[in-house]
């Protein structure tokens, strides 16, 4: 009995040493391909990763133009020239006498805007016809009043794109702000 169990013992450690030995000559051959196996699947991910983007920005695009077809869409930025008469506080956007914007702005933003920046601050869809902008601008006057200068406009909505600009402006000669209204159709 113990013959047998030296025997297998034996020939346990010989098959064991024989795995060894053919796991290390062909380690090289395998470690190889693993690394080409490796770099060919980095490649085929970055090519995987390069069409999800693509296809990410396909999307939004489609999304832009289902959601804000050209023939319906209005944007309506605001900007700000000077700012010494007025300091711009908040502003709320009515078409049709219904809301449909409205931002408070922070001290960085309103920076921006006096140095020549433009705010988006409305894009939605109308229906082709009349209508009317109702723009309230919320600041402080030069002497540190709390006050409000508002705008109506009228336009006309074809089936071209319409922008609008809402530009604060101060007026030397009245030493106040006053708001002038741009209109671009696309």
């Amino acid at each position: 009995m113990k013959r047998t169990q030296q025997f297998f013992s034996l020939s346990q450690r010989a098959l064991y040493a024989l795995f060894l030995s053919l796991c290390i000559s062909v380690s090289p051959v395998v470690a190889a391909d693993a690394s080409q196996a490796q770099s060919s699947i980095g490649s085929e991910l970055e090519d995987i990763k390069s069409q999800v983007i693509q296809l990410n920005r396909d999307l939004f695009i489609l999304e832009e133009d289902l959601l804000f077809p050209a023939s319906t869409q209005i944007a309506v930025f605001v900007s700000v020239d000077v700012g010494r008469f007025f300091t711009l506080d908040s502003v709320e956007l009515k078409i049709n006498n219904q809301d449909v914007a409205g931002f408070l702005y922070t001290q960085r933003q309103r920076r921006a805007l006096e140095k020549g920046g433009i705010q988006k601050l409305y894009m939605g869809n109308l229906k082709t016809g009349q209508h009317q902008l109702t723009a309230i601008f919320t600041g402080i006057d030069a002497e540190g009043r709390t006050i409000q200068r508002a705008v109506n406009h009228p336009f006309e909505k074809t089936d071209e794109t319409i922008m609008v600009e809402l530009k604060l402006e101060d007026s030397e000669s009245s030493y106040r702000a006053d708001i002038s209204v741009e209109e671009w159709v696309l």
